[in-house]
């Protein structure tokens, strides 16, 4: 049976904003981008922006043409054959899995936030949190995706809103007392210069990792053609704007001169709700931020399951190529997804605490995605040079070149341990990958296919 085709634009969007999960990434992100950059931080952000975009165009350039529950597989697939198209789809299911376990365990960070904001603490309940999250996320997933998907956008809506409202009450009384400064925008703001703000560049692309998941719901959408393109570029444009304005807040908040102060930060924008706001403002950006943890929980869960769905389907495991005959979903791979997300927080981020255990995960789950934007870049390059289309090519190339800056600076200078080894998690991840495809040989797929289908009639 095939997915059930009943989203819309909404839908799509909703997907691609919760795996980004915008207010995670600025709780977070911004304080790593300021050790790299100091304070040119929001300049890494604004270039990461322009990267992304270029990177963008390439995923709307076949999702124009292609409508693939295997999204980046079905991409690279048509460009280089079925047994690099599975590497793709293998390297961005890890990136799905390792997003949706990092990110449930997170919930229960933010709620340990809340409760000392007042002086309590209960150990263990990240825990108990994270994997009540996980298992509603697999609840959602199995039944009903319109309302998963609604539901994503209500809490990460709700959670930008929250933060916004703090920006502009940091902006105005900053701006009352003569406080504000362009200088975030200069690259001379960083001490290191323009490698300052290269390095920093890789937390900028980690903040956009997943914008491309609105496209695997490309079997499930109604006008697929119309409303995957729009939902990609405009989650990475409006993210983008959202990034750079938010930076610029934490920046300014801590001060041009107290960049260490926000460089080891914990919790950000918790210390600028504090001393702009109030505790009680500061409990409810908290919230939402675990709201917005969920939020990117389940729609991690839900692009991974339509990748083993589609990866299932075209001979490596048959069974996890079926719908349900009532929901529509992939409902076996959700399943499969959710049991091994929940496994990895048990045996590993029962260990290591959330943060370290949202860290290396997320660290893991980043490098296997520029991969997997590197190879649909040059995916869309050599699929343009073949339909004569020389534009399109030539930006296929200009995001995979982009795409290098971000990826060296991960790798060199080699990371503290444990992160020096993570490149190698990916590698023995591509080479398990290998081995499957050779153990179940990958049969032909009709459902990869270049030419626009017949739903662009009904469009």
């Amino acid at each position: 049976m095939a997915l059930a085709r009943k989203l819309g634009l909404i839908e799509a969007v909703s997907l691609s904003l919760s795996i980004i999960a915008p207010t995670m990434a600025m709780a977070f992100n911004v304080t790593l981008a300021a050790q790299a950059a100091g304070s040119a931080a929001p300049l890494a952000f604004a270039i990461g922006t322009a990267v992304l975009a270029v990177v963008g165009l390439s995923f709307v350039s076949f999702a124009r043409r292609m409508a693939h529950a295997g999204s980046a597989y079905a991409y690279i697939r048509a460009s280089f054959g079925p047994r690099v198209g599975f590497l793709a789809g293998w390297l961005l299911l890890l990136t799905y899995l390792t997003f949706c376990s990092a990110t449930a365990a997170m919930v229960g960070r933010f709620a340990d936030e809340v409760l000392a904001n007042y002086g309590l603490a209960l150990p263990g309940m990240w825990f108990v949190l994270a994997v009540a999250a996980v298992l509603l996320a697999v609840l959602f997933a199995y039944r009903d995706m319109r309302l998963a998907t609604r539901l994503m956008l209500w809490f990460e809506g709700a959670s930008v809103l929250a933060i916004l409202v703090l920006g502009i009450i940091v902006l105005s009384q900053l701006g009352a007392a003569g406080k504000l400064s362009l200088a975030p925008f200069h690259p001379a703001a960083s001490s290191a210069g323009w490698s300052g703000v290269g390095f920093a560049l890789v937390y900028a692309v980690l903040s956009f990792a997943g914008f491309e998941g609105a496209t695997t719901l490309g079997e499930e959408t109604r006008h697929p053609h119309r409303d995957i393109p729009v939902a990609v570029l405009g989650t990475v444009l409006l993210a983008g704007a959202f990034y750079v304005l938010i930076a610029y807040v934490q920046v300014m908040g801590f001060g041009l001169d107290r960049m260490a102060d926000l460089a080891k930060s914990d919790a950000p924008l918790n210390e600028l709700a504090l001393r702009f706001a109030s505790r009680s403002f500061a409990t409810l950006i908290d919230a939402t931020a675990a709201v917005s943890a969920f939020a990117c929980a389940l729609g991690s869960l839900a692009a991974a399951a339509r990748m083993s769905f589609a990866l299932g389907r075209s001979g490596v495991a048959p069974a996890l190529g079926a719908a349900h005959a009532m929901h529509g979903t992939p409902h076996r791979a959700v399943l499969v997804c959710g049991g091994t997300v929940l496994a990895g927080l048990v045996v590993w981020g029962s260990m290591v605490g959330a943060g370290d255990y949202y860290g290396y995960l997320g660290t893991i789950g980043t490098l296997a995605l520029i991969l997997v934007y590197l190879g649909v870049t040059l995916a869309e390059a050599v699929s343009a040079g073949r339909r004569a289309r020389a534009g399109w090519s030539a930006l296929g190339i200009a995001g995979a070149v982009l795409l290098l800056w971000p990826l060296g600076n991960s790798l060199f200078p080699v990371p503290d341990p444990p992160y020096n080894l993570f490149p190698y998690v990916v590698l023995g991840w591509v080479a398990l990958g290998v081995v499957v495809a050779w153990l179940r040989p990958l049969g032909s797929d009709a459902t990869v296919n270049e030419e626009i289908s017949p739903i662009v009639a009904g469009e």
